[in-house]
């Protein structure tokens, strides 16, 4: 099954910040992935303190659960990315990760939500994605 992006004209292009205004998902299976922030397999944070290794390991968590599914980047259909203390420094580390993520594809919806804190103190971003599977 596809998935569309959709980026109407009459709006800004989204695209060059990392998300698309809003995706199509024609019917299939949905792969909800719980939000992922900087741990690795031991649960030790990666990057404490450092919000720029945080979202690239998160994305990398993600990209991960995507691979071990059979799905990649195009797959995604939504993102939110709760950011701690956000300001435009954060938002654009963030940004920068996801062109990275995506590479050639065009990203998903994104929503990015500025929060006091996530689950642990050391944790500076959290990413939720929902994914498509193919068949």
């Amino acid at each position: 099954m596809a998935t569309t992006k959709i980026n109407p004209s009459e709006l800004y292009d989204s695209t060059p910040f990392g998300f698309s205004h809003a995706a199509v998902q024609d019917g299939g299976r949905v792969l909800h992935l719980a939000g992922q922030v900087a741990w690795d397999a031991d649960c030790n944070v990666v990057g404490v303190g450092d919000f720029a290794a945080q979202v690239d390991k998160a994305l990398a968590n993600i990209a991960a659960v995507l691979d071990h599914s059979g799905l990649g980047p195009s797959d995604v259909v939504r993102l939110r990315t709760y950011i701690v203390d956000n300001d435009m420094e954060r938002l654009g580390a963030v940004v920068g990760a996801l062109k990275r993520f995506y590479g050639d594809e065009t990203p998903a919806p994104n929503t990015v939500v500025g929060v006091q804190s996530l689950a642990l103190p050391d944790f500076l971003v959290e990413i939720e994605a929902i994914a498509q599977f193919r068949d």
